[in-house]
């Protein structure tokens, strides 16, 4: 196998998808060129620039660093094209319009090189239409790749094939989306919409359709089309809001052009509220009005009967609330099937519509029921995909009260269910996903996971209900499990710590854990990974701290009882960093106060890219205490190098006493929470794989444990010159008296207390003025509001 290495990318248009392509490639450390229109006034690439402009200003960030936003390379149509030649991967991203396309392609193609993947990120046109006009050599090179909005945050990655394209293109293409840009690939069919916005959108049209019929409010619909269901917070209308009711009907007129024989055909037409919302300029979100209307702090909604907008934010009704915590599948379909609440009744019917339509459409959109579920899961945000639903809530009976409404005529069309749905092999398993694979309707077999061999890097690939495959939380070997952490292996050379608590957080049995971890992996093991079996679907790597754990402690001894307990901590941390192998902490999600820390203790750490990182503390009355200020007065001495400490203490500790929390590993990195040797991975299932493999290397290396070096702090002065910005601040009233009690604490724990300039302490003194300050603010009333504020709501007191 030769390697397919991407040196550069073209995204051609710069409009919201593109520009956001781009930025993707460029946190991916991909170089990429921007194209588009010439400006009509004023600099040329103006329309590019000002696009490049608009990036460091969306939210959620586009771009993992601001400032690589100047690596974009600028260009356009007219004097560029032939920067098109030095560019393997070129993806068009201009509106949906076939002609469009058509005229800039004929620009384009001549300048294209001759290995170049060239590939469209249309949402929903043909493909094989697109390619119209190529030489055959170039349509051998041509697909769709399909990102989903906003492209750095989505998973989903759709990879669209003609009949022309060569195979090995598209196996390349994979590979590349799946390790550099992280993303998780479905391979669709060419058919209009392909997979996830067929499927999603007819679901939303469904949905706005009974919302209707059984008369519910749209902030009721989405209350319960949301969280409650295990999808998108958004819910239905405000995800249309979000989306934009233009770029909505733009997606259901594809559906009515093209698919005039679908026996679902008359759900397509476009609703009547949105075609009026669209018509009077309300497109949702980019235009202040949609389905919601901002007025003032006042979120407003759309009321049906009268077009006016009113009062917003009614909920669900709490007895469907109570029926949808249920957690057996099988007993919630049930009871929401047989409930007399008309919301009950809205969501059977929304989720009957759902399996009708997967069902009728299987073997036309997908190669296999499978590609159904991820498409919905990665690039609609569901939690559960539409068929791992039916089958978890009993195949065949599901099967038949579906095929029962049809008959009654309830249903949203009279399209029988297919044969397959009732016998043979589905019906024998049961449903559509076992361990040999998933259902294709297409070809009548059952389809296993592919076998490309960037899937070796994912030890633990996303699961689907159904085909009984180990996870990260049962496969291997165990050595030690209870509550806190399971420490196992799987049957090598490296061990691996995971956490169970809720949210990761570090409590007695987390300390005992690790303290168990690091002396079998110095016993039997090359190195140490610690790794969470939810790492890849979202899960914290560690939200801190257990407060929870401490409470007990407190009621019972005082302050003087947690004493020991913040010993443990900072030791065992400590203990992951002398350790006498490598320790690599692959951090994803949430690592914050404690979370940080520990990960700050590993010899290595392996990234996601996606990866929240800070010392909070001071959100709940706190300073950090489990090493975290100590490793700062560390890192700032290693930085500086005998020059001035100050300028390098001063980054970190402004971090630690704003909360300041990183917004990618990208900017962890340039706050210093991750240093440049770090590496930083952008799918998340590849975490273990490199960890392991970095810990391996460093072992093989020769990995001697770091020797306890004196720390030079900056002392008094250190103190009195961080301090004096803290007063302007409490003076100015931007920050409260408790606030600048604990920003000065935070400043004498990094100068290393009251000595002089330039003295040299060793760690352990940097850690008992943690301490010291840590149990001081315990005994502290405005502390212990902040705690139980934090602790009752989830939000910061700020007293």
């Amino acid at each position: 196998m030769t390697n397919f290495i991407v040196k550069k990318v073209a995204v051609l248009g710069a409009g919201v998808m593109g520009a956001q392509i781009a930025a993707h490639c460029i946190n991916a450390k991909v170089p990429v060129i921007l194209f588009d229109l010439p400006a009509k006034e004023g600099p040329k690439n103006g329309i590019v620039l000002r696009a490049i402009e608009n990036l460091k200003k969306l939210n959620p960030a586009p771009l993992g660093n601001k400032d690589d936003a100047a690596l974009i390379e600028v260009a356009n149509y007219e004097d560029n094209l032939e920067l098109l030649a030095g560019c393997d991967l070129i993806i068009e991203a201009i509106a949906e319009r076939m002609d469009w396309k058509h005229d800039l392609y004929k620009k384009v193609a001549p300048h294209i090189a001759p290995n170049a993947i060239f590939a469209s990120n249309t949402s929903g046109l043909s493909i094989t239409a697109l390619s119209e006009g190529f030489d055959s050599e170039l349509k051998a090179r041509y697909c769709g790749v399909h990102f989903f909005n906003p492209p750095r945050y989505m998973h989903l990655v759709e990879l669209i094939p003609t009949v022309a394209t060569r195979p090995e293109i598209i196996d390349q293409l994979e590979g590349f989306l799946t390790t550099t840009l992280g993303k998780g690939v479905v391979r669709a069919k060419d058919t209009p919409n392909f997979i996830a916005n067929r499927v999603g959108v007819f679901g939303m049209l469904a949905t706005i359709y009974q919302a209707q019929q059984f008369g519910l409010s749209v902030d009721v619909v989405d209350d319960l089309t949301g969280k409650k269901l295990g999808r998108a917070s958004s819910g239905t209308f405000r995800t249309a809001d979000v989306v934009g009711l233009d770029t909505m009907g733009h997606v259901i007129k594809t559906m009515q052009d093209n698919l005039a024989d679908d026996p679902f055909f008359a759900v397509y037409k476009t609703p009547e509220v949105l075609a009026k919302l669209v018509a009077a300029g309300a497109l949702g979100q980019k235009a202040g009005a949609g389905f919601y209307k901002k007025v003032g702090k006042e979120i407003q909604r759309l009321d049906f009967a009268t077009a006016q907008y009113v009062t917003g934010g009614a909920k669900a009704d709490d007895v469907v609330a109570r029926m949808l915590k249920e957690k057996d599948p099988v007993k919630k379909m049930k009871t929401l099937r047989e409930s007399t609440n008309v919301q009950a009744q809205f969501l059977w019917a929304i989720f009957r519509d759902a399996f009708h339509y997967i069902a009728v459409h299987s073997a036309s959109i997908a190669d296999n029921a499978r590609d159904i579920d991820f498409a919905m899961r990665w690039g609609f945000g569901w939690n559960v995909g539409p068929f791992e639903t039916w089958q978890a809530a009993g195949w065949q009976e599901v099967a038949g009260w579906v095929k029962a409404d049809i008959d009654a005529g309830k249903a949203l069309c009279n399209a029988p269910l297919p044969a397959w749905v009732f016998d043979g092999q589905v019906a024998e398993n049961k449903g559509v996903h076992t361990p040999q694979g998933s259902w294709s309707a297409a070809t009548g077999t059952f389809v296993p996971r592919s076998t490309l061999a960037v899937y070796d890097r994912q030890a633990f690939r996303a699961t689907v209900f159904g085909t009984g495959v180990a996870t990260g939380a049962t496969a291997g070997t165990t050595f030690f499990e209870d509550d806190s952490v399971r420490i196992w292996h799987q049957n090598d050379d490296v061990l691996i710590l995971s956490l169970k608590t809720k949210m990761h957080v570090l409590g007695p049995g987390v300390i005992d854990g690790m303290e168990k971890a690091v002396a079998e992996a110095e016993k039997n093991f090359k190195g140490l990974v610690i790794w969470s079996a939810d790492a890849a679907e979202g899960g914290a790597f560690s939200a801190g701290a257990d407060l929870q754990a401490m409470l007990p402690l407190f009621m019972s001894g005082g302050v003087k009882a947690i004493e020991p307990a913040i010993v443990r901590l900072q030791q065992a941390h400590q203990g992951l960093k002398y350790a006498n192998v490598p320790v690599v902490a692959a951090v994803s999600g949430l690592a914050l106060g404690g979370g940080c820390e520990l990960m700050m203790h590993a010899a290595k750490r392996v990234a996601s890219i996606e990866s929240y990182i800070g010392l909070v503390e001071v959100g709940v009355g706190l300073i950090p205490a489990g090493g975290g200020l100590k490793e700062a007065a560390v890192r700032a001495a290693k930085d500086a190098k005998g020059t001035d400490l100050l300028q390098f203490l001063k980054n970190y500790f402004t971090n630690a006493a704003t909360a300041a929390v990183s917004k990618s590993a990208l900017e962890a990195q340039k706050m210093g929470y991750l240093s440049a040797d770090d590496v930083i991975v952008f799918n998340a299932y590849e975490l273990l794989h490199v960890a392991k493999v970095e810990a391996r290397a460093m072992f093989d290396a020769g990995y001697r444990a770091p020797m306890k070096a004196p720390v030079p702090v900056a002392g008094r002065y250190g103190m009195a010159t961080i301090t004096a910005q803290l007063v302007n601040m409490r003076d100015g009233g931007f920050i409260s008296a408790h606030d600048y009690k604990l920003g000065a604490m935070i400043a004498e724990i990094v100068s290393g207390g009251e000595i002089e300039n330039g003295a040299i302490v060793n760690e352990q003194w940097l850690l008992d003025l943690e301490r010291k300050a840590f149990m001081e603010l315990l005994n502290h009333p405005k502390t212990q509001e902040r705690i139980m504020g934090m602790m009752q709501t989830g939000k910061p007191v700020r007293n």
